[in-house]
């Protein structure tokens, strides 16, 4: 299998790797790996509103394409307030929600573990682990988050809730990605400074060996090659930066100090060796005397 380590465009070392082969038709490797990101985006905005649903309960009305009044939500809850004992209204501080979060405790656990299912196989650092994504595998751990909301909100979410949208569309208009969403029509895919033609085949990029890794970007379509790779990451980077500070430092202060200086150093002393090699190292002492 050739093995893509796809690198993000936002330089905070985001990215995911994926598993492919040499007759693939590059057409469809773009068209997948753009699915993959896009899913990857999607999920941040499941993971990041499930867990204000889990904290805070459905968000209110505030955008024009629901139908449903704020006295519509509430009433939607009100109900299952009078039902259940010891029902715990929580205030969102923000006011964004309605204060109705998940009033079973293994719900609300079921809830926010199938969040985190997800964050964490989605997540950069899968990269060091090295696990390649699967579209399906995303796609079934979102399942699991849309089961988990059915559970702890059988009567439905408010059509504006972002759990709602998220889960059930792919359209992130209005959210924190909405920026980064691609096009799979207009997104190109690069290599080494070289692009990978549409009407190709992965082989007539990278040859006919299975046992390849590389490392690729996205780039929109007309915009020439990606920029390089730093040659060194920030944390070398920095101890790079703080060696040549202290050599620096070494320097400034040999400069500064009398020329004469060295002459008191042992190592500055002509009969050191002499006296090393005679066993008088230590110096002579007086025979019979002792010294504390």
């Amino acid at each position: 299998m050739v093995v893509i380590s796809l690198k993000g465009s936002s330089g905070d070392g985001d990215g995911f790797l994926f598993e492919t082969t040499t007759d693939t038709p590059n057409d469809e490797l773009i068209s997948s790996l753009v699915e993959l990101q896009n899913l990857r985006f999607r999920s941040k905005v499941i993971v990041d509103s499930v867990r204000g649903l889990a904290q805070y309960g459905p968000m209110k009305k505030n955008n024009p394409v629901s139908s449903s009044s704020d006295e519509e939500i509430q009433r939607q809850f009100q109900n299952m307030r009078v039902e259940k004992d010891n029902y715990k209204k929580t205030e969102d501080p923000t006011g964004a929600r309605t204060g109705d979060p998940p009033q079973d405790e293994q719900t609300l656990k079921t809830l926010l573990q199938t969040a985190q299912d997800l964050e964490e196989y989605i997540d950069k650092g899968q990269v060091q682990n090295r696990v390649s994504l699967q579209t399906k595998i995303v796609l079934d751990k979102i399942s699991n988050v849309r089961g988990a909301v059915v559970m702890a909100y059988p009567m439905g979410l408010p059509e504006q809730d972002l759990v709602k949208i998220s889960l059930d569309s792919d359209s992130l208009e209005g959210t924190f990605v909405a920026n980064d969403i691609l096009d799979p029509m207009t997104t190109s895919l690069w290599c080494a400074g070289k692009e990978f033609q549409r009407d190709q085949k992965v082989s007539h990029r990278l040859g006919a060996n299975e046992k390849t890794k590389i490392i690729a970007k996205f780039q929109q379509n007309g915009s020439g090659p990606p920029g390089r790779e730093p040659v060194v990451n920030e944390e070398e980077r920095k101890a790079m930066m703080a060696h040549y500070f202290k050599r620096q430092e070494e320097v400034k202060r040999l400069a500064e100090a009398d020329t004469d200086d060295y002459l008191d150093s042992q190592w500055a002393d002509s009969k050191e060796m002499k006296r090393n090699l005679q066993g008088l190292d230590g110096g002579i002492k007086a025979p019979g005397l002792r010294f504390s």
